[in-house]
């Protein structure tokens, strides 16, 4: 069965037609069953000729919590063709009702393997941080998830861009780093690395830590986003984000560190 519902995940994303909950419709899915579900999605998509270039962690925040309705995190893959290098659009990649995420990412330089990972250990292993949007997309109907859905769903992952800074993490206190959020040019939002579990390495440790559990490593060279400082916001045609990083707070001395532009075509 759980083959069935990543064929069904899996179609839904080349046709770019949503489907029922999948919770809806098995009541017995369990948390083991969807991640199950997620890696019979991802086989399909290697099949295809995707890479695995990286990982993400989902449902990090508070915000995105309780605008989803889930109130724990989760993972997914990340593949070479959900990096967008420039405009973003929306039917070539088959986005159903994309939102976009402010994110900070970090590129590995060694591999991490839990448990026991610490964000020490996470700092230690990162060759730099980058400026991100992640643009969530649920092949969910509406947006009607549950963690069963979204875990199964590769975490709700669509595709993302990453800015152009290069950044040392061991300069910078990431629970500090204050990111602002633009939308056609009006303020969105804006919010603080603490947002994901009190510190964007400690995301990347939980990752670590429970991939760890289903033998799963995170490898020297991974792309890892760390989840978002902002609630999602949903995107379509036409329509241009921009994210501003600061080391801090802009009002307490803080100053631009980097930028990403999500351009909606």
């Amino acid at each position: 069965m759980n083959n069935e519902y990543g064929a069904m995940l899996f179609a839904a994303l080349r046709d770019g037609r949503p489907i029922a909950p999948l919770a809806g419709r098995d009541p017995a899915l369990t948390i083991h069953d969807a991640y199950d579900i997620s890696l019979d999605f991802l086989a399909r998509r290697r099949a295809r000729g995707e890479r695995v270039i990286g990982k993400k962690i989902g449902v990090t925040s508070k915000a995105v919590q309780d605008m989803l309705g889930v109130h724990q995190p989760d993972f997914g893959f990340l593949t070479d063709r959900m990096r967008v290098v420039g405009d973003i659009d929306i039917g070539a990649h088959q986005l159903i009702a994309p939102r976009a995420e402010a994110e900070i990412a970090f590129l590995l330089k060694n591999d991490l393997r839990g448990p026991d990972v610490t964000p020490e250990d996470v700092l230690a292993a990162t060759e730099y941080i980058m400026p991100c949007f992640e643009i969530v997309d649920s092949r969910i109907a509406d947006w009607n998830i549950s963690i069963i859905d979204t875990v199964a769903d590769n975490a709700s992952c669509g595709v993302f861009i990453l800015g152009e800074e290069r950044l040392d993490p061991a300069a910078l206190q990431l629970p500090d780093m204050h990111v602002a959020v633009t939308k056609n040019g009006h303020a969105l939002s804006e919010g603080l690395g603490n947002a994901v579990q009190g510190d964007p390495a400690m995301a990347v440790a939980w990752l670590a830590n429970t991939l760890g559990t289903y033998g799963v490593t995170l490898d020297a060279g991974d792309i890892i986003l760390s989840g978002s400082l902002v609630p999602l916001a949903p995107a379509a045609k036409g329509d241009r984000f921009e994210m501003i990083l600061s080391d801090r707070d802009p009002a307490k001395g803080g100053r631009v560190v980097g930028s990403c532009i999500a351009n909606f075509v």
